[in-house]
């Protein structure tokens, strides 16, 4: 367990919900916030901040159900 943890609230949707039980499940992560951490991590470090937060992805936009599972 690297670095001290702080609990925090935020609302996301089911779908997001669903996708990072299904990474916790395929990856063999200790709970979903660990999940949510890699993501993060990955933003952090590797993520293109420019691509990410200026590139529209409406995954739910016209009747989209959001996230599936392929």
């Amino acid at each position: 367990m690297a670095g001290k943890k702080e609990s925090v609230s935020f609302d996301i949707q089911k779908d997001i919900i669903l996708m990072l039980e299904k990474a916790t499940e395929k990856y063999n992560l200790t709970s979903v916030d660990k999940a949510m951490r890699c993501i993060l991590d990955y933003v952090a470090t590797d993520g293109d901040w420019d691509d990410i937060f200026n590139t529209r992805r409406c995954i739910r936009c016209g009747g989209k159900a959001g996230w599936e599972e392929n």
